[in-house]
């Protein structure tokens, strides 16, 4: 199968890359290097199974000379996205023009070409600040961050194109994800702070903000598990860490292996930055009765991302 990750340079979509060709999966990737780093594919770039091209999709005629090619995609990975909550709150038109119409301009080119297989990288900002732990048809959806909003409208669309016009669809909705190759990010900017300055570790909010956290190598095998099981037109997972890790643990993870000794100072707020959600909880039941568990815990996988992007970079 020929695959085209859009995004396909950046955090999780190098590692979907990667294992998309241990898979035998012939892979084209697409990214406009707005988070997207080229040292993230610098190893793929010689292998005659993949094709990186740095493309804008909404860059509607480039999209089409791809998607129209003899040699297109049987199936597409949408990873391209600015995840980057507080830069979106920064510039108000960021997650519209690169979450929302980057996917409708997708879906409309692959409905013309013929292409009816989709994945969809999606979010748990979708909910805004839900309670409980949330499953799949939790509702109300009520997001607090343009993030959010840009993902719940891309969402309305795949779901018309999937149940209107034939495009099978996979979304996956994930919170927290951590490993090397990030971009931002709690551990990102710690370690940052404390490679200027190993004397103090400065966090935003009161480090009581606890969520799971999930280990990207853990996330692709559940993006390619539920790629293969599941049954339906349109279908929505939910994929989270198992347990939970304060922004406190993570602070104290990080001095411990950057600069041991090193004085945390904390806030006053209980959140970091405008449209985070302090405390979250996913129910991933659908996605564990297909046969996927996370194998690291959360606090293990803060620990392991912060061992791995020490020992790799970035």
């Amino acid at each position: 199968m020929h695959a085209l990750v859009t995004g396909g340079a950046g955090f999780i979509g190098s590692h979907l890359c990667d294992r998309l060709l241990e898979k035998g999966y012939r892979v084209t990737a697409i990214d406009n290097l707005h988070l997207g780093r080229m040292r993230n594919i610098d190893h793929l770039l010689e292998r005659s199974d993949f094709r990186f091209q740095k493309m804008d999709m909404l860059d509607r005629e480039g999209m089409e000379q791809l998607l129209a090619a003899a040699d297109r995609p049987d199936a597409v990975f949408h990873l391209a996205a600015n995840s980057d909550i507080a830069a979106g709150n920064a510039n108000a038109e960021l997650d519209l023009q690169l979450n929302q119409l980057t996917t409708t301009t997708l879906l409309a080119v692959m409905r013309k070409h013929g292409i009816d297989r989709l994945f969809f990288a999606s979010t748990s900002a979708v909910f805004g600040e839900a309670e409980g732990n949330i499953h799949e048809n939790h509702g109300p959806l009520r997001p607090i961050s343009l993030y959010g909003a840009s993902k719940l409208a891309a969402e309305a669309y795949l779901s018309v194109y999937a149940l209107s016009f034939g495009i099978k669809t996979l979304v996956l909705r994930f919170p927290n994800v951590v490993g090397e190759r990030s971009t931002h990010g709690a551990i990102h900017d710690f370690i940052n702070r404390l490679k200027a300055d190993p004397t103090r570790l400065q966090v935003l909010g009161n480090g009581m903000q606890t969520k799971p956290y999930l280990y990207v190598g853990d996330l692709v095998d559940a993006i390619l598990l539920a790629w293969d099981k599941a049954p339906g037109a349109y279908e929505v997972f939910h994929a989270s860490g198992i347990g939970e890790t304060s922004v406190r643990d993570i602070a104290e993870i990080v001095v411990s292996k950057v600069a041991a000794g090193a004085a945390i100072e904390y806030g006053s707020e209980d959140r970091g930055w405008l449209g985070d959600v302090p405390r979250f909880s996913y129910d991933i039941s659908r996605l564990v009765a297909l046969g996927w568990s996370p194998k690291r815990k959360s606090t293990e996988a803060v620990e392991l991302a912060v061992e791995r992007i020490l020992a790799n970079g970035f």
